[in-house]
């Protein structure tokens, strides 16, 4: 099954401060609870931010080639059953 070849992350401004810190990609509060980042394809990035983020500002968008990422990218099932990117390794 092919996938996407860009994965999007959304982040707001305070988590791309602390990333930037740190020298690696921190995640969201939910990304943390879980262990691994979420990534949204294209097609999700619409209703991830409907969802996740509706009246935030400032908020941030990180591309990323999906082969790029690795073994370390897995794609499951989420929202209606369609398979959203997850980051089970640190994104520097």
């Amino acid at each position: 099954m092919r996938h996407a070849e860009f994965i999007y992350k959304i982040a707001t401004p305070d988590v791309v401060d602390e990333s930037r810190r740190g020298g690696r990609v921190t995640g969201m509060a939910v990304d943390l609870a879980d262990g691994y980042l979420h990534f949204s394809t294209a097609e999700q990035l619409s209703e991830t931010l409907r969802l996740h983020f509706r009246g935030q500002s400032g908020l941030v968008l990180l591309a990323l080639r999906a082969d790029a990422l690795g073994e370390d990218l897995t794609w499951e099932p989420s929202r209606g059953g369609a398979l959203f990117p997850h980051l089970t390794a640190a994104l520097p």
